[in-house]
């Protein structure tokens, strides 16, 4: 008896550690779906993943995006692969069919945020139960929708965001004035260069080239003594053209995806925004030289340019926020959120400066405090988290760091000390988009389970009230 006792105990101990084989089921049940059903389940997923990545989605909320579609109607067990230039999509019912492989190729990424949150709205649509038929109805209209704003809104929503870096450095009405121009010429000189296809790299050359030169003609009349360019500051301008050049860069997407082990998508994006800093850094450079050339020389800040007073960089931050809103084609409620967060990003990126905190520091937590808020608030609002979390940090995209240290690059003697000079102002530019990115990324991730858990909370409500 004792001996049959110690057995079960055994026996119930080695089913709480070890698995059965023999309770495994050898067999998988499979939905009875047909093969021209099949593909349309994974041709709609597909398609949605492939137009969200293209809109400006990260790579994990493409692949969710794809398993949540294809699962909703039946298919389980789906292997999507989301690199930077393609989407492909599989499914294999068994050892005895052929696998059902999709792909497709994304041909340009282009921010277009209402597209996006008409996308995610249309996610949670087919959760709820719509129709693949419908659904699939429902895709094609919103594909075919046009971008929000006429290009000429959107070149002068460029332009307004140099208006805005401006008044975040408190600077007078004439450099005001002077950057709205500066950038302007540069968004028509790059819309110009798309129309004739030329490469983007290309175009951020020309237009941190516009961008420079308008720089060294204020100058030159500054120096000429001609009123009212006295006693002006024209890195400023140029500083807003940078800000202006590096706003549309997927700093974030790339550090997304890295994170979440995308690593070629990452990568690839990475890559991408490099190429396009260094055409901006070659703008100026020529741009710089040129005014050598001619004699003409733009002064070169001693110190970092500080931003202005409070008042001003809420003002600025808000403005900032809002053409970039504008320009990534978002609706008036993006826009809103947008500005909100932006807010919050100048004030935790100002109060943590005044504590002795390191430029990089300060913006990663300015960036962690908007993202973290503003993928609360997307939920809220039903808003794409990306889109609000791009235009926020932008006011500490580090526009002057950048200007200076090329300038003190150019200005330099060929000493290793006067290079080191120029170079020093180059890595706290970098440094500080490293924290951007850091501190943006991290506060997704942890607003992200904080969120699941409210959206269970208001569900549960939700069947209470019933």
């Amino acid at each position: 008896m004792a001996t049959e006792r110690r057995f079960r105990i055994l026996n119930s101990v080695g089913r709480v550690i070890r698995t059965d084989p023999d309770k495994v089921a050898l067999t998988e049940a499979y939905a009875v779906l047909t093969d021209t059903i099949v593909v349309k389940i994974l041709d709609l997923a597909m398609r949605i993943g492939e137009s969200m990545f293209a809109v400006g989605a990260s790579a994990h909320d493409v692949t969710f995006a794809i398993i949540r579609v294809a699962r909703v109607y039946g298919l389980t067990g789906v292997h999507v692969d989301v690199t930077f230039s393609a989407v492909s999509v599989s499914y294999h019912r068994g050892e005895d069919d052929w696998p059902t492989t999709l792909i497709r190729v994304v041909r340009a990424a282009s921010p277009d945020h209402a597209k996006l949150q008409r996308l995610q709205a249309l996610l949670v649509d087919i959760t709820d139960g719509m129709d693949l038929d419908e659904a699939r109805l429902a895709f094609r209209i919103i594909r075919r929708t046009p971008f929000l704003y006429r290009p000429i809104v959107v070149l002068f929503a460029r332009a307004l965001l140099a208006v805005g870096v401006a008044i975040l450095y408190g600077a007078s009405p004439i450099i005001i004035g002077l950057s709205f121009l500066a950038a302007l010429a540069a968004a028509f000189t790059q819309a110009g260069l798309a129309r004739l296809q030329v490469p983007l790299f290309f175009s951020q050359i020309a237009g941190g080239f516009v961008i420079t030169a308008v720089t060294a003609v204020v100058a030159a009349l500054g120096h000429a003594e001609v009123a009212p360019f006295v006693d002006v500051q024209p890195s400023i301008i140029v500083a807003s053209g940078i800000v202006l050049m590096l706003s549309g860069l997927t700093v974030v997407g790339a550090a997304q995806d890295a994170i979440d082990g995308f690593a070629l998508t990452a990568g690839g994006r990475i890559l991408d925004l490099t190429m396009q800093t260094l055409g901006v850094v070659l703008g100026i450079l020529i741009g710089l030289e040129g005014a050598r050339f001619f004699g003409v020389s733009i002064p070169l800040p001693t110190d970092a340019i500080p931003f202005g007073s409070l008042v001003a960089q809420i003002g600025g931050a808000v403005i900032i926020a809002v053409a970039v809103a504008l320009f990534n084609g978002a609706g008036l409620r993006i826009i809103l959120v947008s500005a909100f967060l932006s807010t919050i990003a100048i004030l935790g990126y100002s109060a943590t400066l005044s504590l002795g905190v390191q430029p990089a520091g300060a913006s990663a937590i300015g960036a962690l405090l908007a993202s973290f808020i503003g993928i609360l608030t997307a939920r809220g609002v039903h808003v794409p988290s990306v889109a609000v979390t791009t235009a926020a940090i932008v006011p500490l995209v580090p526009g002057t760091a950048v200007f200076r240290g090329l300038l003190g690059v150019v200005d330099s003697d060929g000493t290793a000390e006067g290079m080191l000079d120029g170079v020093g102002p180059l890595v706290l530019a970098a440094s500080i988009g490293i924290g951007l990115a850091a501190g943006a990324s991290l506060g997704l991730y942890l607003g992200t389970p904080l969120r699941a858990t409210l959206a269970s909370v208001s569900k549960s409500r939700a069947r209470l009230r019933r």
